[in-house]
């Protein structure tokens, strides 16, 4: 297991830089004037001109993105000029609540989805049934569109829960664990429903697949209740296998947060980076994207560490 841990986080060193490279090549692909989009189209060309060479535009992009890369490896990510701040204080910043947000909804979808996979495999018929089109509604629905609905529904129609922010800005227990608690439901349920619905598509073939093994054969032979082979045996192995999925449902979370956080107003990195890209700061930009990218890559990193150490037979394969 240490070797390959260890050759695991010597890969890793490249996956972040060439991850840096996309990012900075996909922004300096996109057309226009950062310069001119940042001051107006009533500056002058002396203060255009300033702005460029600040921004460094005016250089060939290998010499920006080295330039870039020397300042990101000590940990400077440079300006925001739409903010006047460090972007590495912006983006520090708005990733815990952005974290909080995709942790809460990855947490609820997967014991949801695990949930309603295993009772499908379970109970095939009209459980089964009613279980699969639950799944793929949210498979199906967008997560931008779900929000939409979630807010006419359970903030307007029935006013259970506030329509936007992170916490009450006045009033009794402003800025409580609770009083974030309640802002969290909606934004962390919409992502929940649609981790929620792959989940469940994916632990249900896990279980069918368990259930008709040779030591659930044996289990049932050997006269246990088959509530216990079920839950016991099946449920355990299958959930094993489901440890890669859930990583990749990371990646979900954390991109549909860009959008959930704009309808809700959720103060988070992805409501950030789109302020960004509607200012045009490219440096806000693209170190919001990096970390959004690098917390991708570490949580999957993370989970096959757990999935190898939950069934080592999986380095034997390697």
């Amino acid at each position: 297991m240490l070797p390959y841990v260890l050759r695991r986080l010597s890969f890793l060193f490249f996956v972040l830089l060439a991850l840096s490279a996309i990012v900075f090549l996909l922004l300096a692909l996109v057309p226009g004037d950062p310069a001119l989009a940042i001051l107006g189209p009533y500056a002058t060309a002396e203060r255009l001109t300033d702005l460029r060479r600040e921004l460094g535009v005016e250089q060939d992009p290998l010499t920006r993105y080295l330039s870039w890369l020397a300042r990101l490896l000590h940990g400077d990510l440079g300006r925001s000029f739409a903010f006047d701040r460090s972007v590495s204080e912006l983006v520090l910043e708005r990733l815990g609540p952005t974290l909080l947000l995709a942790g809460t909804a990855l947490g609820t979808g997967t014991a949801l989805g695990l949930g309603a996979g295993a009772l499908a495999a379970a109970h095939r018929g009209s459980v089964d049934r009613m279980l699969t089109l639950l799944s793929l509604a949210g498979i199906s629905t967008p997560a931008f569109w779900l929000s939409l609905i979630f807010v006419l529904l359970f903030a307007v129609t029935l006013p259970w829960f506030p329509v936007s922010g992170m916490t009450a800005a006045v009033g009794a227990g402003a800025g409580s664990v609770a009083d974030v608690v309640h802002h969290l439901v909606l934004p962390s349920g919409v992502l929940a429903l649609v981790i929620a619905g792959i989940v469940a598509r994916l632990m249900r073939a896990q279980m069918l697949e368990a259930l008709s093994q040779d030591y659930t054969r044996v289990a049932r032979a050997r006269g246990l209740p088959e509530a216990f082979v079920r839950y016991r045996h099946a449920f355990r192995s299958a959930a094993v296998h489901m440890v890669p999925v859930i990583g990749l449902q990371a990646g979900y979370a954390l991109g549909g947060a860009i959008y959930v956080e704009s309808v809700f107003q959720w103060p988070g990195l992805g409501r950030l980076l789109v302020e960004a890209i509607l200012k045009r700061d490219l440096l806000l930009v693209q170190g919001g994207a990096l970390v959004l990218a690098a917390t991708y890559v570490l949580v999957n990193l993370a989970t096959d560490l757990v999935h190898h150490a939950l069934d080592p037979r999986t380095l034997e394969a390697r």
